[in-house]
């Protein structure tokens, strides 16, 4: 049977792809560095201990599979000995079709590490299928909860930028129809949003009213986000200069254009972010702190 290869399976986007494929029967392997916390969450499903950074551990994890979801983690930095040889491997090794959770726009941001992954692929001569979502729904469960649950606020450097977030159950819906019909997206690169576009302030006051406290949006100085990042969330440079660039360009627009990807994929209308806040909103409880 085809077996898909799902990489950092812990990840809140591999956890989704890992369900949907499941769920519409497909073989499924999952892949992370930490095996005991996969036994946690997979229990009954095929496991492989896998590390970008320890090439030793590829084959194991990729033999006898036919499709790879590859993700890229943010810890890895240096495309050139992770990501771009694991591709090499995977194809030399039987993969037929790889599926990429690349970034909007990293076809155009040379700087991003996703641009040099997208590049790679196109030079293979293989099968591939790239996804490009806009900014996560589940940003305000990971990057942005310390800052909803400490202090009430949305601190970011966006100005007005309006945002068209994506769920990621629907990222993960769209990379299992791929799994599923793999020739009729093979050589594209679908970009991925929610169905509307809405402004930070629009979302502090979906909070507000999902956690009944007050949540506010602070826009952020670019001096004063990064003073943020770097003291009081302890991000390195690299994460800060990233964060920074990517937020900042919401102030004109980088992440509030609606496409109908999901919608056309899926045959029904893509998650909303009142939705999402609505089912997820004991993650900023009070007691929660």
């Amino acid at each position: 049977m085809p077996r898909v290869l799902v990489t950092a399976a812990l990840g809140n986007v591999g956890r989704e792809v890992v369900r949907e494929c499941r769920d519409r029967g497909l073989s499924v392997r999952v892949a992370d560095r930490h095996t005991p916390i996969l036994n946690e969450h997979f229990s009954g499903v095929e496991q492989a201990r896998f590390d970008y950074g320890e090439p030793s551990t590829w084959a194991s994890a990729l033999t006898g599979c036919n499709q790879v979801f590859l993700l890229r983690p943010p810890a890895v930095g240096n495309m050139a000995n992770t990501l771009c040889p694991f591709i090499d491997a995977a194809y030399s090794l039987g993969v037929e079709h790889v599926v990429f959770l690349s970034v909007a726009g990293a076809e155009r941001m040379r700087w991003v590490p996703h641009h040099k992954v997208e590049a790679h692929l196109l030079r293979s001569g293989k099968r591939w299928t790239i996804l490009r979502p806009g900014f996560f729904a589940q940003n305000m469960e990971s990057a942005y909860r310390q800052d909803i649950v400490e202090d009430d606020r949305i601190f970011l450097p966006a100005g007005e930028g309006r945002v068209a977030f994506v769920d990621v159950r629907d990222i993960g819906a769209v990379a299992a129809s791929v799994f599923q019909n793999p020739s009729a997206f093979a050589g594209q690169a679908l970009a991925l949003t929610g169905p509307e576009a809405i402004t930070f302030t629009q979302v502090a006051e979906l909070l507000t009213r999902a956690v009944s406290r007050p949540i506010r949006y602070e826009p952020a100085t670019i001096q004063g986000y990064v003073w943020h990042l770097r003291t009081k969330r302890k991000l390195t440079w690299m994460q800060t200069i990233i964060q920074t660039i990517l937020h900042v360009g919401l102030r004109h627009g980088d992440a509030e254009e609606v496409v109908s990807t999901v919608a056309q994929v899926l045959g029904r209308p893509p998650g909303t972010m009142a939705a999402y806040v609505e089912r997820s909103a004991a993650t900023w409880r009070t007691s929660q702190r």
